[in-house]
């Protein structure tokens, strides 16, 4: 492992947070939306307790974010988790399907927008800073009173910043993400029975995964700067 500086230790925490808070969001609405659409199977992941995501997957909820953070010197976090589903109902009920895959995205969406927001309310009553937005980070997109960022400035930025970016990976309509389960919404029964059987082999997800983690790469600081414009866009 690399040295790790102070800076990194001392915000680790807060990004760690951040990120568990949002993986844990994301997959409790897969298994609300499961559930509304009639299958159980994730019932016990209805929740915004972390534990029963990070029994199921905690590999990708606590040793992946803190690694990758480590080894790339504080600059991003990464983890996934993973809600169960029956693929019976799945292939019975595909629109329902669809929405439950939908619905962790959307989570993300809203999560971005509830941090915009604070980081909004602290510019008009905390008098947190704004900066310029050239100048922005994942972690720091605003900063505190005396112009430095405080834990309040970086979590809600850091919230902001991974669910724009976990929202949009997860829009990448290629197995195993869920954007893949996500198209059927606008098929036909027809067509998406078609659109599955082009991922029943599960070779194509490890395809599927390498061409998004391309795309992930070349789209994730252009998606990042957009979003911090229309940040600033409506605001200070």
């Amino acid at each position: 492992m690399p040295q790790v500086d102070a800076d990194v230790l001392r915000s680790l925490p807060v990004w760690f947070v951040a990120t568990l808070l949002s993986l844990t969001i994301h997959e409790a609405a897969h298994a609300l939306f499961g559930r509304l659409g009639g299958d159980d199977t994730a019932s016990d992941q209805v929740t915004l307790d972390p534990t029963p995501h990070v029994r199921r997957e905690p590999f990708g909820m606590i040793l992946v974010p803190i690694l990758s953070f480590l080894f790339n010197g504080g600059q991003w976090m990464i983890g996934f988790a993973s809600a169960p589903y029956d693929p019976l109902w799945a292939s019975r009920h595909p629109k329902a399907a669809a929405r439950m895959a939908a619905a962790g995205p959307l989570a993300d969406l809203v999560l971005a927008l509830i941090a915009a927001g604070v980081l909004h309310l602290g510019m008009a009553f905390w008098g947190w800073q704004p900066i310029v937005p050239e100048t922005a980070s994942f972690d720091a997109l605003v900063l505190g009173p005396d112009g430095e960022p405080t834990a309040l400035t970086t979590f809600f930025s850091v919230l902001f910043s991974v669910n724009v970016l976990i929202g949009l990976f997860n829009l990448i309509p290629v197995a195993p993400l869920d954007g893949h389960a996500v198209v059927p919404l606008f098929l036909n029964d027809r067509l998406t029975r078609k659109w599955h059987a082009l991922f029943e082999d599960r070779a194509a997800s490890f395809v599927g995964l390498a061409i998004a983690w391309v795309l992930f790469g070349r789209l994730a600081w252009p998606v990042f700067e957009g979003s911090v414009w229309l940040f600033y866009a409506f605001g200070p």
